[in-house]
């Protein structure tokens, strides 16, 4: 253990600023969440409302189990729709925390270079596993005060923080088992991410079964945490079966780590062939090899969600009736709730593409910062070549990523209306979105272009974007503030006419910043290589 200290301090240091956007993410927006749905949901006729309107497998599948449904109170209603929203980010954080500190550490060589020095075997992986715990606790805590301060039971707002914690401490320690059985940081966030997504599935299909909860739905730590139902009928075992699976998955990824090399992995990489083939030896083939499983996976995810979205269309106007107030959040239009609605739910979706095409950029940042960009240039490719080609993949997947997305809602909403015709309309409405999506990707692409550091600012305009979709309505934002978010110019199609205008100057903008990032980065030194 000799060295602990000393290798905490570093790691805290190394992610302090990952951490605190995490927490205060969770001290703002808990509060802000209770506080929309208390103005969306003013009286028990209203929440009763909610309440008949998420009795389908659909709104189960998106949520959670439904306790206390013939009684839907404001908590009841934090317990059953709110809670998982705040276990899955904690349970996001916990994996990408644990792969940053752990296999990333050992595949870029420091954690090599850290046990040349007198440090003991144990010291780098405790000390990743104290801050990794540290982290989780300090989004649980938030999560406890953003409850309290909007009115919440003390006992309970104390159960809702400590699963919130426990489900950041239980994927990050699923991600240090992962950690151990590959030998790449991408790989292993893959594999935690890919549990954390069969959980949310299983957890889905066995709330269907069971509103309550059934047998399956106890196969998956979402529900354990979900299973204290806070604010309905409290009770505390199941936190107590979280944290002994937590700890038996740190003891087995300790006791793995003894059974391979430094730097290798439990499973080895295979070999590859012998040659690349033609295309990955330019940008835009690497870049589709180290992204395509990624953006695989969130899309399968996305579209689950784009056909779920759909399929609730038509379960509105009983809503709508008993509580009109939801227009304010929702921009509805009662003569024709299905496509207004329809409009709404792809402003939603699209915030998915807006995220990946951001996160691509940020890659290519990675790829400069550990020196491959570098490699790719000395082989006779300029920076801006490789940066367009780069560019370009990414175009390739998120443009065509949206218009899935846009079927998805239309096969929802054909099976739930039987309108086929609902489903080409959704493709060619989602395409509304493209200037938006561009734009964003072409902010982050200047800001990586002028200085790599700069780059992560991008995070800011998909934070907001996502603020100014959900809760831009119910916080009465001003409109110059709404403006700030690209998906705002966008008109809600398709029960909106499409406006040429803003789609133009989007577009616009987003080639004048893509020469801006060109420029600077043929103007700047490589971080790296």
């Amino acid at each position: 253990m000799k060295g602990t200290g000393y290798l905490l301090r570093l790691y805290a240091r190394t992610v302090r600023r990952q951490m605190l956007i995490w927490v205060l993410a969770f001290l703002l927006l808990v509060p802000a969440s209770v506080v929309a749905i208390k103005e969306a949901y003013p009286d028990s006729a209203a929440l009763q409302a909610r309440a008949q309107l998420l009795d389908n497998p659909a709104a189960v599948m998106m949520t959670g189990p439904m306790f206390d449904q013939d009684h839907y109170t404001l908590w009841a209603m934090v317990a059953n729709e709110l809670a998982l929203y705040l276990y899955l980010p904690a349970a996001i954080m916990g994996i990408l925390l644990m792969v940053r500190l752990t296999r990333a550490e050992e595949e870029s060589g420091r954690l090599e270079m850290v046990r040349s020095l007198p440090v003991g075997r144990h010291a780098p992986a405790v000390a990743a596993l104290v801050v990794v715990a540290a982290a989780s606790a300090a989004v649980g805590a938030a999560a406890s005060a953003g409850v309290l301060f909007t009115g919440g039971a003390v006992p309970d707002s104390i159960a809702l923080g400590s699963a919130t914690a426990l489900s950041g401490l239980l994927f990050g320690a699923i991600a240090a088992v992962a950690a151990q059985i590959t030998e790449h940081a991408g790989t292993a966030s893959g594999m935690a991410l890919g549990a954390l997504a069969v959980a949310f599935m299983v957890r889905g299909l066995g709330d269907v079964i069971d509103r309550q909860g059934s047998w399956l739905s106890w196969f998956s730590p979402l529900a354990w945490a979900q299973q204290t139902r806070a604010y309905v009928d409290l009770r505390w075992w199941p936190l107590v079966l979280s944290l002994g699976v937590a700890a038996l998955l740190l003891a087995s990824a300790m006791t793995l780590a003894h059974r391979r090399d430094l730097g290798a992995g439990l499973r080895s990489a295979s070999a590859g062939r012998a040659d690349a083939s033609r295309g990955l030896v330019r940008p835009q083939g690497l870049a589709n090899r180290l992204l395509r499983g990624s953006f695989t996976a969130w899309l399968i995810g996305l579209l689950l969600f784009a056909v779920a979205f759909g399929m609730l269309a038509t379960s509105l106007e009983d809503m709508i009736s008993e509580m009109p107030m939801v227009q304010d959040w929702i921009p509805l239009d009662l003569d024709d709730m299905v496509r207004s609605f329809a409009a709404v739910i792809l402003t939603f979706l699209t915030l998915g593409p807006v995220g990946l095409i951001v996160s691509g950029v940020m890659r290519l940042r990675t790829e400069e910062t550990s020196g491959r960009l570098g490699g790719m240039i000395l082989g006779g490719r300029s920076r801006q070549r490789a940066a367009l080609g780069w560019l370009g993949l990414l175009a390739a997947w998120c443009f065509p990523m949206q218009g899935i997305l846009g079927l998805g809602v239309g096969v929802g909403i054909w099976t739930a209306t039987e309108d086929a015709a609902w489903v080409p309309e959704m493709a060619l409405a989602s395409l509304a979105y493209l200037p938006a999506i561009a734009l964003c990707g072409a902010i982050a692409f200047a800001l990586y272009g002028i200085e790599a550091r700069l780059a992560p600012l991008a995070w800011i305009v998909v934070i907001w974007a996502s603020v100014v979709a959900f809760l831009g309505g119910l916080l009465g934002l001003p409109d110059w503030l709404l403006g700030l978010s690209p998906l705002h110019h966008v008109p809600l199609v398709p029960s909106a006419q499409v406006e040429a205008v803003p789609l133009v100057v989007m577009s616009l903008l987003a080639v004048v910043l893509v020469a801006v990032g060109l420029w600077g980065l043929r103007r700047r030194d490589l971080a790296g290589g």
